[in-house]
């Protein structure tokens, strides 16, 4: 039995300003444990607000989003952040690295935050997640002293290190050249295929996606 990690069930969004705008039109999917999924589809198409949605940044919306069986309906925002530090690792088109800490305490910091571990198991685990992604060698440099795909590569160390259920990415190759783009696919490709991680990246680039195990096209607020 595959194990769903995240549900859409009729999610419908509208903006209200001052006419209502129907942006999200009845999206229904889910996503199974070590699924690699792309959303595509062309600008104000709508990708961005459903991750917005699906991370539980927006609360406004009809219909119903669960993760990991347990609806987000009605939750309070304690309760969601809770969920976003230890379900949901995230992954921007820029990195938002602190360049005051060294990359080894960048990663740390949701680990910190989150309290669950002391911070000497944090600090072994963010290592052992910039070993996954080959650049423990630059654990104690500051991130300005990496090129771009390195410090993409720690962001998604930092996304990684309270073991989320999912990792959801806006644009991240958005940034980088093509050879980055690349490392950063196969860092993807193998969190998905190695170690069952689900991921669930938005992305204008259809090289990438039509690499990902499947691809969710979207089109006027509609999965096409």
């Amino acid at each position: 039995m595959e194990q769903k990690i995240l549900e859409a069930k009729g999610i419908c969004k509208s903006f209200h300003d001052p006419i209502t705008i129907p942006v999200l039109k009845d999206i229904n999917f889910s996503i199974n444990r070590g699924d690699f999924v792309s959303i595509t589809g062309k600008s104000g198409c709508g990708k961005s607000t459903l991750l917005y949605i699906l991370s539980t940044m927006d609360t406004d919306y009809e219909g119903d989003l669960i993760i990991d069986g347990i609806t987000m309906r009605g939750k309070k925002e304690g309760e969601l952040a809770k969920v976003r530090n230890e379900k949901i690792g995230f992954v921007f088109q820029f990195h938002y690295l602190l360049n005051e800490f060294s990359v080894l305490r960048n990663v740390m910091l949701p680990g910190l935050k989150s309290g669950k571990y002391k911070d000497k198991e944090v600090e072994e685990r963010a290592y052992q997640k910039l070993k996954i992604l080959g650049i423990e060698n630059e654990a104690l440099k500051k991130p300005n002293q990496l090129s771009g795909g390195q410090k993409q590569r720690v962001a998604i160390a930092r996304a990684l290190i309270n073991d989320p259920i999912i990792i959801m990415g806006d644009e991240p190759t958005g940034n980088l050249d093509k050879k980055n783009s690349e490392i950063v696919f196969d860092v993807f490709k193998e969190l998905a295929e190695v170690y069952h991680q689900s991921l669930l990246i938005v992305t204008h680039d259809n090289e990438f996606a039509a690499r990902t195990h499947r691809i969710i096209e979207m089109e006027d607020g509609r999965i096409v």
